[in-house]
């Protein structure tokens, strides 16, 4: 389905997943990743958390040169949340398999923010999206040939839904889309809602 915007779309993000969620809906755009620095928010509400992420990635992308007032700025961050505490992109190797042990058998949340900033009137608006997640219980091995693929590296706790790490989900509770990285069909619904 098409959507149907006459607006320059930027997406302030290098992932390419939400770049192919942006294809799905017939979006054309320009991809320009923001550079904010994500280690400087400290807030441990995960969905604020998330939620000033996304509007601080697409601010600092506003700012850049060859931004307009005739385009849209859509941002997003993900992160994986387990009893309180916060799963962001590993480390390195030792620190992937330490959070796929945590979420082994277990259930836990995944909070995407999407962020919409209109350059035409300067509105912002935030969405986050929870998805419940549980994991099926799986040996060591799996979770090390899962690491030696290397897809676990950029993704908050350590794993991609849409990708190899599939294998180590049972069932979701919630938005697939948002746990790739980017709700669907919050973004449909407000793309219409604009102007």
């Amino acid at each position: 389905m098409k959507v149907d915007v006459n607006r320059k779309i930027i997406l302030a993000s290098g992932s390419p997943r939400r770049k192919e969620l942006l294809e799905k809906l017939g979006l054309e755009f320009e991809v320009i990743k923001s550079d904010f620095d994500e280690s400087s928010i400290e807030i441990k509400n995960p969905k604020k958390l998330v939620a000033k992420l996304a509007e601080s990635k697409a601010e600092e992308v506003s700012n850049k040169e060859n931004i307009t007032s005739d385009n849209l700025i859509i941002s997003a961050d993900t992160i994986v949340v387990f009893k309180n505490e916060i799963l962001g992109k590993p480390k390195d190797e030792l620190d992937a398999m330490r959070m796929l042990k945590l979420l082994n058998a277990q259930k836990h949340q995944v909070y995407t923010a999407m962020c919409v900033l209109d350059m035409k009137n300067m509105s912002k608006r935030t969405s986050v999206v929870k998805t419940d997640v549980v994991f099926d219980k799986v040996k060591d091995e799996t979770i090390m040939e899962y690491i030696k693929t290397g897809e676990p590296m950029d993704k908050a706790g350590a794993y991609g839904i849409q990708d190899g790490g599939s294998v180590l989900v049972k069932k979701i509770n919630g938005d697939f889309f948002a746990v790739m990285g980017l709700s669907v069909n919050k973004l449909f619904q407000e793309l219409k809602r604009i102007k």
